[in-house]
C-alpha cells in the first residue's frame, strides 16, 4: 500500500519535473490597516504568491485548513498581540505592519511568544525596502566612509490621513490614542525610531524628549498631528519629525558622521559628501538582494527558511523602537525628558 508521503510525491511530481515552485500561500489577518491594499495589489501581480483571506482573528481552523505558510497582519496596532497569539498557536511566521506595538508590555509579550513558539515575528516598514537606505548602510557601515555617526534626522509624513483620503476604517483607529498609541507621533515617528536603532546597531538610547502639536483640532480632536522626538545616544543625537502637516508626502533620512554625510531622499536618491570633497555628489543606489527587495519576497524567504528576520524588520530592533515611542509619549505627558532604564 502506498504511503501518504508516496502519494504526495506523486502529486507533486509533475510540478517538480517542470521546475515549478510551489506557490507561497499567505493568510491575511485583519484589514484595518490601509497598507493591506498595497500588499494585495503587489501579491496579485506575482504568480508565485497566493493570498488566503482576509481571515478572522479567531478562525484558527480556517488558517490551518488552508495550508498557509505565513501570516500577514494588517490590524490596528493595538491588536498585534492578538494576532501574534494566533501565529504562535499555529507555529506560523508572522509579519505585521509598522509599528510593533502601542506599549512596551505588548512588544515584550510578542517577543516571548516568538521565542517560545520558535517562530519569526517581524515588522514591515515601507522604508525597509528603500534602496537609498541600503546605500546609507553601505556608506557608513561597510565602507566606513563617514566615521562615527553624530546626528540623524528623519522626516516622515504627509498632509494628514483625512487630507490624503484614507478609508474610514483606517481613519477611525489612526485617530484613536489607544488603538494607534498616539497620532503622528506613533504613525510616522516609528520610521525614524526604526532607522536610527538600525544604524546605531540596536543601541538603546540614553534619553528621549518629545513635543507634539495639534494644528488641526477640527479634524484630529483626540491625537497629535505634529510630533518631534529628540533621541540622545552616547556620542550621537537623533531628531525624528513625524507630521500630518507636510505640504506633500515625504520619507527622508539624513545621517551625519565625523567625516562625511549621506542623505536619502525617498527610496531612490542619495546625496552625500565625503571628506576632502569640494561638493556633494548624487548617486543612484544599487539594487537590493531579491529576497530583501520587498515585504512579500522577504516574508516568503523567512517562511521557507532561507533567512532569519533581523535588521530593520527584526524583533530586537523593534523592541527598542517601541521603547523610544513610548518614552516620547511619556515625555509629552510629563513635559520632561525621559531616561531609559539601563
Amino acid at each position: 500500500m502506498e504511503s501518504v508521503i508516496d502519494r504526495r510525491l506523486l502529486l507533486a511530481a509533475p510540478a517538480l519535473l517542470a521546475g515549478q515552485e510551489k506557490k507561497f500561500r499567505v493568510a491575511v489577518v485583519g484589514t484595518e490597516h490601509g497598507h493591506v491594499r498595497g500588499f494585495m495589489n503587489a501579491a496579485a501581480k506575482r504568480s508565485d504568491i497566493e493570498v488566503v483571506g482576509p481571515i478572522a482573528f479567531e478562525d484558527r481552523a480556517k488558517v490551518k485548513d488552508a495550508g498557509v505558510e505565513a501570516i500577514a497582519c494588517f490590524s490596528s496596532t493595538d491588536r498585534h498581540l492578538e494576532v501574534a497569539r494566533l501565529a504562535a498557536a499555529l507555529r506560523l511566521p508572522m509579519m505585521m505592519e509598522k509599528p510593533l506595538a502601542t506599549t512596551n508590555e505588548d512588544a515584550r509579550a510578542m517577543a516571548k511568544l516568538a521565542a517560545s513558539a520558535g517562530i519569526a515575528i517581524f515588522v514591515n516598514y515601507e522604508t525597509t525596502w528603500y534602496r537609498s537606505h541600503g546605500e546609507l548602510w553601505r556608506f557608513f557601515k561597510e565602507e566606513k566612509a563617514g566615521g562615527k555617526i553624530r546626528k540623524m534626522v528623519a522626516m516622515d509624513g504627509h498632509q494628514g490621513p483625512k487630507e490624503i483620503g484614507v478609508g474610514p476604517e483606517f481613519f477611525s483607529w489612526l485617530t484613536d490614542p489607544v488603538r494607534n498609541g498616539a497620532g503622528a507621533l506613533f504613525d510616522f515617528g516609528c520610521y525614524g525610531a526604526n532607522l536610527m536603532t538600525w544604524l546605531m546597531d540596536n543601541q538603546r538610547p540614553l534619553r528621549v524628549v518629545a513635543s507634539v502639536k495639534r494644528n488641526k483640532p477640527e479634524i484630529y480632536a483626540n491625537v497629535d498631528d505634529e510630533a518631534t522626538i529628540l533621541v540622545e545616544y552616547d556620542g550621537a543625537q537623533g531628531i525624528i519629525e513625524g507630521s500630518w502637516n507636510w505640504p506633500f508626502a515625504r520619507k527622508d533620512f539624513e545621517v551625519y558622521g565625523e567625516k562625511a554625510y549621506a542623505n536619502a531622499f525617498g527610496g531612490n536618491a542619495v546625496k552625500r559628501r565625503k571628506a576632502g570633497a569640494a561638493v556633494e555628489e548624487t548617486i543612484a543606489p544599487t539594487e537590493l538582494k531579491p529576497d530583501e527587495a520587498d515585504s512579500i519576497s522577504y516574508l516568503k524567504a523567512v517562511a521557507r527558511g532561507k533567512m532569519k528576520p533581523g535588521g530593520l524588520s527584526g524583533i530586537e530592533n523593534n523592541l527598542i523602537a517601541t521603547e523610544i515611542l513610548v518614552a516620547a509619549r511619556e515625555s509629552v505627558k510629563s513635559g520632561r525628558m525621559v531616561q531609559l532604564a539601563r
